[in-house]
C-alpha cells in the first residue's frame, strides 16, 4: 500500500510500505494492504511503518527505528485516512 506522512512543513515520508500503526485517539491500531477505508484523529504517540523505507535525507532526522526494525515518527496529534490502499497521515 502506498503512505504519505505529511507535516505542515513538508511531505515527510511518501512511498510503498507493508504496514502502518498508528495512535489513534481509542488506541493504537495497525492498518495492512486490503483494509478497509478508515478516517481517524490521532493522538500523541508514534507512527510504525514496516517494510522496506527509503527516506529522504532532508527528513531521515525525524525517524528512528524501533526494536522490530520498524521505522518510527513520533507525533503530537494528527489525522488519518486510508482509502483504495492509499494512506495519508497529516501529523503534527
Amino acid at each position: 500500500m502506498y503512505l504519505e506522512i505529511v507535516s505542515p512543513e513538508a511531505t515527510l515520508f511518501a512511498g510503498e510500505v507493508t504496514s502502518v500503526t498508528v495512535p489513534g485517539i481509542n488506541g493504537e491500531f495497525q492498518m495492512l494492504k486490503d483494509h478497509a477505508p478508515i478516517v481517524s484523529l490521532l493522538q500523541e504517540g508514534k507512527v510504525k511503518v514496516s517494510g522496506n523505507i527509503a527516506l529522504d535525507k532532508e527528513y531521515a532526522s525525524r525517524f528512528s527505528k524501533d526494536a522490530d526494525g520498524n521505522t518510527v515518527l513520533q507525533i503530537s496529534s494528527g489525522t488519518i485516512e486510508l482509502k483504495n490502499n492509499k494512506v495519508i497521515v497529516l501529523a503534527d
